[in-house]
């Protein structure tokens, strides 16, 4: 029987993840906010009510596209290390933990794809699909069921 990780050894994985791909996003992206945020504040002193509703919508727009970007990165993060020859990302490696096919074999980038873009269906359903872990026999989240992979430890 394969030593499957529970659903709290997978929880502060993820945030150690989280942890680090927020330092990473905030030392890229504060530069660019802090400088689009000078211009902002020198149009607004100088515009009408319909140049802030413009100004608005853009910020909205810049946000949305971070947001995006953000969400990009991520999926990339985790597929490209799970799927990688440490078979696991930062947050799992600390924890002794790898991501396997069915078979206990490395995945390949596309399933390690599948597999992390399959969250956002566990995300989306008040994150009933990540809770599956702590109930399911293999431990299996949403996602692994979906892609066909298993969390174990090392």
């Amino acid at each position: 029987m394969k030593n499957y990780a529970g659903f709290w050894l997978r929880f502060v994985a993820v945030i150690i993840d989280g942890i680090i791909i927020g330092i990473l996003q905030f030392v890229v992206l504060a530069p660019i906010l802090a400088a689009i945020g000078i211009g902002v504040s020198s149009d607004i002193a100088n515009g009408s009510e319909a140049d802030a509703l413009a100004l608005v919508a853009k910020i909205t727009a810049l946000f949305g596209t971070v947001g995006l970007i953000g969400q990009v990165v991520n999926v990339l993060y985790f597929s490209l290390m799970e799927s990688s020859k440490f078979q696991a990302t930062i947050g799992k490696l600390a924890l002794g933990l790898i991501v396997t096919d069915m078979n206990g074999e490395k995945l390949d980038f596309v399933k390690a794809l599948i597999r992390n873009v399959s969250k956002i269906v566990s995300a989306v359903i008040l994150m009933i699909g990540y809770l599956l872990a702590a109930f399911t026999e293999k431990k299996q989240a949403l996602h692994d069921m979906i892609a066909g992979t298993l969390v174990v430890k090392k």
